[in-house]
């Protein structure tokens, strides 16, 4: 106890920020920050000061202001928003300057001019549930105003708001922006009811919003827009919304929030475009729906030499790099939940993330929640493939793994996971052509999909084209860095080296491969071979008892043994690098 005296005043908080405020700095920053302070000037403070509003502080996009009375906030939030819908009029969808503002009533704390509490943290999480160009206010602050100005209400129900202990009871404001009741009190019109989620990660490409003052630069933006939809429908992770769906919102000032429950997804990509003289910038970012957070964000910045090249190539990079984002994402969010919770999706996720550690152990725990997985859900294929990864990685179980990579196919033919995890599986047998042909096919459905790649190429490599095997694994890596299959991918980069009798590449392959998994056991098979063939018998030599050591069973079952996979001048080749290392019959 200090013994000081705190102050404390029962007040009307309103807290507001700026809806889509970093896309819009992202897009023009100079303009956006001239359209804030106009708006703050000619509308938001001077109709703060008639309500007797003191503005406490400002935070960049956003600003907190205290009140004497609920009423006094609700009136200037209302004329607020009405005057920024006369300033917009005339403004583009994607320049306009949108406000969300949310109240509430409650005791706060004084100190130094500023205030804290519970009704600051409250109204900051009404504000952040509130539409662009929305009011949102607490069930507390309705009661005070209820009746005295002209505004109906949408019962929002209990909300769960962040940080916030109890599920707070909240209304939106329905503000008619012709300065009358948008309905009369108590008809509120009916809001659609949230569409549940489907059970594997959802996403819509919101329209690309064109930010240039050129009109003609609309198509290029919608034609990114539509080649993303078109690309990421086609990765069978992903339950994607169709075109005519999300460009339902073109044109509109969006919450994502709100689409989100209104589409049913988990995910919103939404962008973009504008053009001066030759350049044009393209923005994307992804955000996860349900808590309004940006999980991934890029800017491209090209030349218009070809506009439709330029058009491929930048939705050709945002769809790449989405799809990785999204399965981490997803790896993290089942991560979090209790075992005992998990659906079938969320049992495989637990899978793939042990399957990415790379060890024994963490197989052994993988292989079990893809069993979890197919016990939820038998017609789930995605449980099927990661079981068949799993049984990949022991010796000796070639035929179930192949069986259940067909089950896979099987249930899903138009797949691409299913048929680059059965190419895999025809593969480890020494059916070289039929893996091809699964690999093949699994390009045709997915273009952009890593694994397939990554499948293509190991299958060239053990069938006598290196070279070419290369070109598709290095396409693997790049398509996905972060792949829970990375260290296979390494490994294999090496061995096809090695097969090009390009040793020292094969040695910065396995090192490159050993740096990043330094337990596990074929780098340093390969690195061995490599340094022997090279001379270097003291390296080569500790790589070679390095290999031994972490695992002597994958040796032997690799070197005394000539596995399916192996070409016999392959596997001889290997042998002679090993005997120079020093290794012995």
């Amino acid at each position: 106890m200090t013994g000081e005296r705190v102050e404390r005043r029962l007040v009307a908080v309103l807290a507001a920020d700026v809806a889509g405020y970093s896309r819009l700095m992202g897009a023009d920053e100079e303009g956006t920050l001239a359209r804030l302070k106009a708006a703050r000037k000619i509308v938001v403070d001077p109709t703060i000061a008639a309500h007797r509003g003191r503005i406490v502080k400002t935070t960049g996009d956003g600003m907190l202001v205290e009140f004497a009375s609920a009423v006094d906030a609700a009136r200037s939030a209302v004329e607020v928003q009405r005057g920024m819908a006369a300033q917009n009029a005339d403004v583009s969808p994607a320049m306009r300057i949108d406000f969300r503002i949310g109240i509430h009533i409650g005791d706060i704390i004084i100190d130094d001019n500023d205030i804290f509490g519970d009704g600051v943290n409250i109204a900051a999480r009404l504000e952040g549930i509130a539409d662009p160009g929305g009011i949102c206010i607490s069930d507390d602050a309705r009661r005070q105003i209820r009746g005295k100005i002209d505004v109906a209400y949408d019962d929002m129900g209990l909300q769960a708001l962040k940080n916030i202990a109890e599920p707070m009871h909240a209304w939106r404001l329905l503000v008619d922006m012709n300065c009358s009741a948008a309905s009369k009190p108590g008809q509120a019109p009916e809001i659609p009811r949230p569409l549940a989620l489907p059970d594997k990660p959802s996403i819509v490409v919101l329209p690309f919003q064109n930010m240039s003052p050129d009109p003609d630069q609309e198509f290029f933006a919608d034609g990114i827009a539509e080649d993303v939809i078109t690309a990421l429908s086609r990765y069978p992770s992903l339950f994607v919304i169709a075109r005519n769906s999300s460009f339902s919102f073109k044109g509109r000032t969006v919450d994502v929030k709100q689409v989100g429950r209104e589409l049913g997804v988990r995910y919103v990509l939404e962008g973009g475009l504008r053009k001066s003289g030759n350049r044009v910038r393209v923005t994307a970012q992804l955000v996860e729906a349900e808590t309004g957070n940006h999980v991934w964000a890029e800017r491209y910045d090209r030349d218009i030499a070809d506009i439709f090249s330029v058009q491929d190539d930048i939705a050709q990079s945002t769809t790449i790099a989405i799809a990785p984002v999204i399965a981490g994402a997803e790896q993290k969010r089942a991560m979090r939940r209790p075992p005992a919770s998990l659906d079938a999706w969320g049992a495989y996720q637990r899978g793939m993330w042990h399957l990415g550690k790379a060890s024994t152990e963490d197989d052994a725990v993988a292989g079990e929640f893809f069993q979890r997985a197919i016990d939820l859900d038998p017609m789930f294929a995605p449980g099927y493939i990661g079981l068949s990864t799993v049984l990949s990685r022991s010796k000796g179980t070639q035929v179930e793994e192949e069986e259940l990579a067909r089950r896979a196919v099987a249930l899903d033919r138009g797949n691409a996971d299913a048929h680059s995890r059965l190419a895999l599986a025809l593969n480890a047998r020494g059916d070289h052509g039929g893996a091809r042909a699964q690999a093949e096919r699994a390009l045709a459905l997915c273009p952009n999909l890593a694994p397939a790649h990554g499948a293509l190429g190991v299958i060239l490599a053990y069938s006598g084209c290196p070279k070419e095997g290369l070109v598709a694994l290095e396409t693997c890596i790049r398509l996905d860095p972060r792949d829970p299959s990375l260290v296979n991918r390494l490994n294999q980069v090496a061995l096809a080296h090695y097969f090009c009798r390009d040793y020292t590449a094969t040695v910065e392959a396995a090192e490159r491969a050993i740096r990043t998994f330094p337990d596990f056991p074929s780098p340093y098979r390969w690195l061995a071979a490599a340094l022997g063939q090279l001379g270097r018998t003291a390296e080569a030599d500790d790589a070679l008892q390095k290999a031994i050591t972490i695992s002597s069973a994958s040796f032997e079952f690799q070197v005394r043994q000539r596995p399916p996979w192996f070409r016999p001048e392959d596997h001889a080749l290997m042998l002679d690098g090993l005997r120079r290392a020093g290794w012995e019959d």
